[in-house]
């Protein structure tokens, strides 16, 4: 069993992690070979197989708008081919425009005003999508959204030359115009929570108009759609936003539910659903739910310090719209919580054996699916102490497939075993002829972890005042990955009653959980026996 500890940030709680152990024992594998050397291998192909790279999907616009005028970039993550930089550079030269700075055509550094100027279309340019996604994405941790979105719609206004109304001037507008639309179009469909503020919403509706008023009906459609698409996605967050809130405010502890009507929660979750693959199947519809609404602005708002060439402004709080990572981040800890009150809930050994070896066929279907993030939280709820200590219970429960599990989610060397699942997962993802084959749910808490720690080793700035964007394309390769992922549909029928039970039951608490725990299987020190006296005489009333 695994000692537990928890990651903090100075933003959330994040999620439990194992610690990582010294040594781990070699088993069969579970859809794919595992290893358990320090050294990487080469990756062979197994049950997740294939090789392309992810594609990022193109704008939502009824047709590509100026595509003659502008250059077609690869998709997404064929852009953010490792390939693309070496980080290990120490000779670079200027552009001759000044303030950026390239290494064999890679962009390296510039100043932050170069590099908005580098986002802003003209007549000549329109800035690859792999720059704008970039760009839009590390922005923030120097200048709130609205700042940027100002400063765009100034440049784009200076470039058109809105001002003037010489009839020269209509054909150059006809030309910036579908860029401009092109690059709000891209930003309120990668970025919409952006657009929370009334300030971006004023700005965007401002060059929209601007866009749209030179030329009769020639752009409206396509702004009109545009808007109305940023309004649905908005729409759709504020909902989700109710349910979770309803959600949260009727959630109970499960022991004050017990002690006031103990009838009302007899059934476990094998009344509601006794088919575990099932129970996998509507694990995956909420993991999939959840991710579809975090944004990837808030990967980089999670850890916004104060810039330090910027007196003035501090403002985490400002900038932040929305919590969708804090929530799933929750998920996992209540699915993590669930588990271990299921099985400390039954009286008998037997049936909390019976539990055991339900939630390894239920782990074990989510590894097959490809879902990590349900697979870890259950994994997680088997190991809390609670359950751990109970050895009789173990005693009688077949582990041998519990143990394959534990391995190939064993920390050991970075969670070794675990990347080359997702790595296999997410390949067999690309090359997928159905809908389950194309499902890719990661590990969140370490994914996170991964992302903190690659924002904590490179400065945002280097020596000359120059923003790193180096370190911005390797946060923007593993975020674009993150977006690929979390846009699949759950191709799996939903069971509402199933549904119901995960997100609405009542849980134990830590305190209630090693109380059942010692009411099923006695204290076996007197340390143990200590805790139980206080937990019984705190929860329950008795002495």
């Amino acid at each position: 069993m695994w000692n537990r500890w928890i990651w903090r940030a100075d933003w959330t709680r994040i999620c439990v992690l194992p610690q990582e152990r010294s040594q781990s024992k070699s088993h069969s594998r579970v859809g794919l070979k595992s290893s358990t050397k320090q050294k990487e291998q080469p990756w062979k192909p197994s049950a997740y197989s294939g090789i392309p790279p992810v594609c990022f999907p193109n704008p939502l616009i009824d047709k590509p708008i100026g595509k003659e005028s502008m250059p077609q970039t690869p998709p997404f993550s064929a852009m953010f081919d490792s390939s693309g930089y070496n980080r290990n550079l120490y000779q670079s030269s200027e552009d001759s425009c000044g303030g950026l700075c390239y290494h064999d055509n890679n962009l390296l550094s510039g100043s932050l005003e170069a590099l908005i100027q580098h986002l802003v279309p003209n007549v000549d340019y329109y800035p690859d999508r792999t720059y704008i996604f970039t760009f839009l994405l590390s922005s923030r941790l120097f200048m709130h959204p609205y700042e940027l979105m100002g400063k765009v719609c100034h440049l784009c206004v200076e470039h058109q030359r809105l001002n003037d109304d010489p009839d020269g001037d209509k054909n150059q507008m006809r030309k910036i115009a579908p860029k401009i639309l092109q690059l709000l179009t891209e930003w309120t469909e990668t970025f919409p929570y952006d657009f929370r503020d009334e300030r971006m919403m004023r700005n965007l509706k401002d060059l929209a108009h601007r866009i749209t008023s030179g030329e009769e009906q020639l752009y409206r459609k396509n702004v009109q759609q545009m808007m109305q698409c940023l309004v649905r996605k908005l729409a759709a967050l504020s909902q989700y936003e109710e349910v979770l809130a309803k959600i949260s405010s009727t959630s109970a502890d499960r022991l004050t539910v017990l002690k006031t009507k103990p009838q009302s929660i007899q059934r476990d979750i094998t009344t509601v659903c006794s088919d575990p693959y099932t129970l996998a199947q509507q694990l995956t519809h909420v993991e999939l739910e959840r991710l579809n609404y975090i944004g990837p602005e808030e990967f980089v708002q999670a850890f916004v310090q104060k810039d330090p060439l910027d007196n003035d402004k501090s403002c985490y709080s400002e900038r932040k719209k929305t919590r969708n990572l804090e929530a799933y981040v929750e998920w996992f800890n209540r699915l993590s919580y669930l588990v271990a009150t299921e099985i400390c809930m039954p009286v008998k050994k037997k049936h909390r054996a019976r539990m055991i070896e339900y939630f390894i066929d239920v782990a074990r279907e989510c590894f097959n699916i490809g879902n990590f993030n349900s697979l870890m939280a259950i994994i997680s709820g088997m190991n809390m102490s609670p359950v751990s200590r109970l050895k009789k219970t173990w005693a009688k429960v077949k582990t041998a497939k519990f143990d394959i599990l534990e391995h190939q989610m064993d920390p050991s060397s970075n969670f070794y075993n675990y990347r080359t699942a997702l790595r296999g997962a997410a390949q067999r993802s690309l090359t997928a002829h159905s809908s389950r084959e194309k499902i890719v749910i990661p590990f969140f808490s370490l994914l996170i972890k991964d992302i903190y720690f690659l924002n904590e080793g490179c400065a945002n700035r280097l020596p000359n005042g120059h923003v790193n964007f180096e370190k911005f394309w390797e946060l923007a390769k593993q975020v674009s990955e993150f977006m690929t992922w979390k846009q699949v549909e759950c191709p799996f029928e939903r069971d509402r009653k199933i549904l119901q039970y995960l997100l609405t039951v009542p849980v134990f608490s830590e305190d209630a959980l090693y109380l059942a725990s010692y009411e099923s299987e006695g204290p076996e020190n007197h340390v143990e026996k200590d805790r139980w006296k206080s937990l019984r005489s705190s929860l329950l009333g008795r002495v």
